[in-house]
């Protein structure tokens, strides 16, 4: 999606009528900040709630970041600030789950402009809250195409870190901060098999003694992140036991099991990174072993493995849909076509772009792919929106219209996820965020060029 930059521009100018948006460059940030929360009426909108019906043509409101009204024949607040949405459709906001924007900008050549992970291979303690930089030049061209809120993971060793939920408008990580802590992100050593592939490479250990050597590691490691794991249930044991009875002294304090402590309790998800089917088999029966509350991310082989994740309850942030086949004979669309089958099957998943952040904006193509390929139009926009919100624990509050949610949403001139669809007007917490970013700063700065 897309929005032109002609368009982008138009939509910034009209977006003057609601009388906050700051358009020119702010300290050299390619993500314009957003207005203040106004009252907002947008009428005669065709408005796609993702749940219950459409509307062909109604109304939205909303106030102090929260939706107060939608319908037919609502009625709009004096002094609201009125947008004729005649020809325009209305939605929520985008999310993708599967992110680490704000924390990786130049992969390659560039390190300082990375810090999506730490040094050694247990950093349960490190929160990509911490890491994420307001500037970066992807958040504008991301939620241009109306995504408005993502959640950004660390990555590298076994425990990489928490993830942290934010809103892609804000100067601060604090003003962009859904949820500072929102899932924890670990990567199991990966489980031997598979194979050789034109698309993913070796799956295996390789043989004789390389093999049994690799074993071994493997064991080692998840010896050491079940040690883990129990020092933080004794640790949240202690601490009980400390609570209820003041004559028990309190443990010493340790930030590592601190951090483990939410999720040691099943009180927030832990996100597996697998993408084979043996590895999602063994994240999995972790997860269910250990009695923690898993999310498989990537998922590229998921569907060989649905009647476990339907049985286990474990839904998948699926990531892989534009990738090759992994192996020979796969089909073509092996991957296009994931999606329905876990649809199909009954389990629970989201759509993500698969990348960190540069190409997080593919995010409603990749969905519309997934509707070209089996999945129905409506599950294919609920899984960008409501789906991963629900996934991610905050479907109260986002991923679709409705009276008392937060208004996250996006005003188009067509099809949501259809590629020649223009974004005209976007709001992230009820504020009126400027449609300008890097893309069209560079196409501003250089189009009279002779």
């Amino acid at each position: 999606m897309r929005t032109l930059i002609q368009s982008a521009s138009r939509a910034v100018v009209g977006a003057l009528a609601l009388g906050a948006l700051p358009l020119q460059a702010q300290l050299g940030s390619p993500n314009p900040a957003p207005g203040p929360q106004q009252t907002v009426a947008i009428r005669n909108a065709r408005i796609v709630p993702v749940v219950g019906a459409e509307l062909a043509s109604g109304t939205i409101v909303f106030s102090a970041g929260k939706i107060t009204a939608i319908g037919a024949n609502v009625s709009v607040p004096a002094g609201a600030q009125v947008i004729d949405g005649t020809g325009l459709s209305v939605y929520p906001g985008m999310m993708d789950a599967g992110t680490s924007m704000g924390l990786a900008e130049i992969p390659q050549g560039a390190n300082a402009t990375m810090d999506a992970s730490e040094v050694g291979s247990f950093n349960p303690n490190s929160i990509a809250y911490y890491g994420i930089t307001p500037h970066s030049a992807h958040i504008g061209v991301t939620r241009v195409v109306g995504i408005t809120h993502v959640l950004s993971s660390p990555s590298g060793g076994i425990v990489s870190g928490q993830a942290s939920l934010v809103n892609l408008a804000g100067w601060t990580p604090a003003a962009m901060s859904v949820q500072q802590k929102a899932g924890l992100v670990i990567t199991l050593p990966r489980a031997g098999g598979g194979g050789f592939g034109f698309g993913g490479g070796f799956g295996g250990f390789g043989g004789g003694a390389n093999n049994a050597d690799a074993t071994r590691q493997r064991e080692k490691q998840l010896d050491s992140l079940k040690a883990l794991i129990a020092d933080a249930r004794a640790y949240a044991q202690a601490l009980d036991a400390s609570a209820k009875d003041k004559s028990i002294p309190r443990p010493v304090a340790d930030v590592k099991l601190d951090a483990m402590l939410p999720y040691v309790r099943g009180q927030l998800p832990v996100l597996f990174q697998a993408d084979r089917a043996v590895d999602i088999k063994a994240s999995v029966d972790f997860a269910s072993e250990q009695g923690l509350t898993a999310i498989i991310v990537g998922g590229r082989e998921a569907p060989e493995q649905a009647a476990l994740l339907k049985a286990k309850n474990v839904p998948v942030l699926y990531g892989t849909l534009r990738n090759l086949p992994s192996r020979e004979d796969d089909a073509y669309d092996i991957n296009y076509s994931a999606p329905a089958k876990l649809a199909a099957a009954g389990v629970r998943f989201a759509i993500t772009a698969g990348d960190g952040g540069a190409e997080v904006r593919d995010l409603p193509h990749i969905a519309g792919m997934a509707a070209a390929f089996g999945l129905s139009k409506e599950d294919a926009l609920k899984s960008v929106t409501l789906w991963p919100a629900q996934i991610t624990g905050i479907g109260d509050r986002f991923g679709s219209l409705e009276v008392g949610k937060v208004a996250n949403l996006v005003v188009v001139d067509g099809d949501l996820l259809e590629a020649r669809t223009n974004t005209k007007y976007l709001f992230i917490d009820g504020r009126a965020v400027s449609l300008e970013n890097r893309h069209t700063t560079l196409y501003n700065t250089h189009k009279d060029r002779r």
